[in-house]
């Protein structure tokens, strides 16, 4: 029988060989290993090859049901959402989702019908039975904080926009710059202000990009108007263009979201106000449709695939090194220009 070398990677006669030590003996990284081990179509010829001689070198067998006997947890992680429906959240856990299966995980949703602290309790009592082995937060912040203070203190944990002070591992879109960039381009434009549609008070993300929308408005020496609110959805965003239709100073709105932008747009046609011609709009997200908004949306996009990958290679980094050592990941928002924005004419 074959006996492995006590110097060699994975030698160590106190613990079996680890995916690690595969990944090291190949020389590539502990994702290749993984890709290899789930079948992954993505990976060359050559290098599955290198991958399973180390496998078959080491000795390394994956048993993930000895792994959740051992550990109390499975091979599954759990993801805490809030409105799945919003474009933003339901295109994260997608991305979460592929990334799962790239390193052989699964994953299950506790999504919050309530935000009582006895759903949040019921809904984390309900993964954790499952014996999850992390959980990616995908929430307001209010609720966020609420539910990061039920869960177990040695539980894996990475947030997704979470709440500002928080001291753990957190994945996030620059909201801020991203309300930065909508507003300066406006100004660009030759506007004289900017109104705001602004999404719900207790999002994160809405507050964020709110702030990015006073600083960009202060640097350029103008004072901010009164924001309005929206819940994400078409219709609030109706009811808003219902009063800044009203507005006749009114010739520039950054709006909360893509979804908010097109009501909004209706509400100006029905008071005899177009897009771009009277009234230009920056919104948010680059949902697939807004290219086929009438006009053509200006609107800032962020990238949800990296987002969801990002908080699972945190979540995964933090179950190799069996600790909650906290880390940041900031992601830039990048502006989508198309017809939605003209110069501002002479006088407005």
């Amino acid at each position: 029988m074959r006996r492995q070398d006590a110097d060699a990677p994975g030698g160590d006669p106190a613990r079996p060989p680890a995916m690690s030590d595969v990944a090291v003996l190949a020389g590539v990284s502990h994702q290749t290993v993984s890709r290899v081990l789930n079948e992954h179509p993505n990976v060359s010829r050559a290098t599955r090859a290198k991958v399973l001689e180390a496998i078959e070198a080491l000795g390394y067998r994956r048993n993930l049901s000895a792994r959740a006997l051992a550990t109390g947890r499975s091979n599954v992680v759990g993801v805490i959402a809030q409105n799945t429906t919003l474009f933003g959240p339901s295109s994260t856990i997608a991305a979460l989702s592929v990334a799962a299966l790239d390193v052989g995980m699964a994953v299950t949703l506790g999504h919050l019908r309530d935000f009582d602290r006895t759903s949040m309790r019921a809904t984390v009592d309900r993964l954790m039975s499952q014996g999850v082995a992390g959980i990616i937060l995908l929430l307001p912040l209010l609720l966020a904080e609420d539910v990061i203070g039920a869960l177990p203190g040695d539980v894996p944990l990475v947030t997704v926009d979470g709440p500002p002070d928080w001291q753990g591992s957190n994945v996030l879109v620059d909201q801020e710059r991203g309300g930065v960039l909508a507003t300066e381009h406006l100004l660009a434009a030759g506007h004289r202000s900017v109104w705001h549609v602004a999404g719900p008070e207790a999002w994160n993300d809405s507050r964020a990009r709110q702030r990015g929308w006073e600083r960009a408005l202060a640097d350029a020496g103008q004072d901010a108007p009164p924001v309005l609110r929206a819940d994400w959805s078409p219709r609030s965003g109706h009811e808003a263009g219902q009063l800044l239709a009203r507005i006749p100073d009114c010739t520039a709105v950054f709006a909360a979201n893509d979804h908010v932008a097109l009501g909004l747009t209706r509400a100006l046609a029905e008071h005899g106000r177009s897009v771009p011609g009277d009234v230009s709009i920056v919104g948010y997200d680059d949902v697939p449709e807004s290219e086929f908004f009438s006009p053509p949306l200006t609107t800032v996009r962020q990238d949800f695939d990296r987002l969801g990958h990002e908080s699972l290679g945190l979540l995964t980094q933090q179950l190799r090194a069996g600790d909650r050592t906290p880390q940041r990941v900031l992601i830039d928002p990048v502006l989508v220009e198309r017809s939605s924005v003209v110069s501002a004419t002479v006088g407005a």
